[in-house]
């Protein structure tokens, strides 16, 4: 499905991205994963499916657009091309409006808009010279609906949407497709901390919020851009 394909993932040492980078590696695909941690991002490649065929990059701050940029500049040179992006990075934090200051709604905006922006903005001439490509990102359910305490990363997923509906119509033309998944609660250790109490029986495995991403990258979508799915 992705034989010899080049796809960025960023946050793949977190607990999805791990996840589509792990898909991704297994049916075919090389593999750039970006990670502010080295020591896991190191072991996942080491787990990948012929982990000599991929690329780790560890340390990369995708707040920084020229980190962004040379991020793709080495993926291009030592991978061969770029076909797609799966950003998976993102923060959450509960705050009441009181206690929210600029510090705390720039922590989200960073977090959850600028690195996928950047990201996106860095990889489109590649992708351009590819003749087109996918970028799949990670929104949320919570930007479908304000919930209380919960502000700035209600406010900030919805940014994500629109972001990718407006990319999505943007680059129709050059044949990049770009959608995004929206998840609700995922089932990770740090929710499961975080929310000792809650029933999460219906809470959505990282597994499948990747599937749904590998869709979204794969040839099978070719026709699907501006999409935003649910998931859970």
């Amino acid at each position: 499905m992705f034989m010899n394909r080049v796809i960025i993932v960023t946050g793949a040492a977190g607990n999805v991205g791990s996840e589509v980078a792990r898909l991704l590696a297994a049916r075919g695909a090389k593999v750039a994963a970006v990670d502010l941690m080295a020591l896991p991002l190191a072991a996942l490649v080491e787990t990948l499916e012929t982990p000599n065929r991929h690329l780790a990059l560890p340390g990369v701050d995708l707040t920084d657009p020229a980190a962004c940029k040379a991020l793709v500049d080495r993926v291009t040179s030592s991978l061969g091309g770029l076909h797609g992006v799966a950003t998976t990075v993102g923060g959450f934090a509960m705050s009441k409006l009181g206690d929210t200051g600029p510090a705390e709604w720039d922590a989200m905006f960073n977090l959850n808009v600028r690195t996928t922006w950047n990201i996106y903005r860095a990889a489109v001439p590649a992708l351009r010279a590819a003749d087109g490509g996918s970028l799949v990102g990670i929104g949320s359910a919570a930007g479908l609906k304000g919930s209380r305490e919960m502000a700035p990363y209600c406010a900030m997923k919805s940014a994500v949407m629109r972001l990718t509906e407006s990319l999505a119509d943007e680059l129709r033309a050059d044949n990049i497709r770009v959608n995004a998944v929206l998840p609700t609660t995922i089932d990770t250790p740090q929710n499961r901390a975080a929310m000792p109490g809650a029933n999460t029986s219906r809470w959505v495995k990282p597994t499948e919020v990747a599937e749904v991403m590998l869709f979204l990258l794969s040839d099978a979508a070719s026709g699907v851009s501006g999409a935003l799915l649910p998931v859970g």
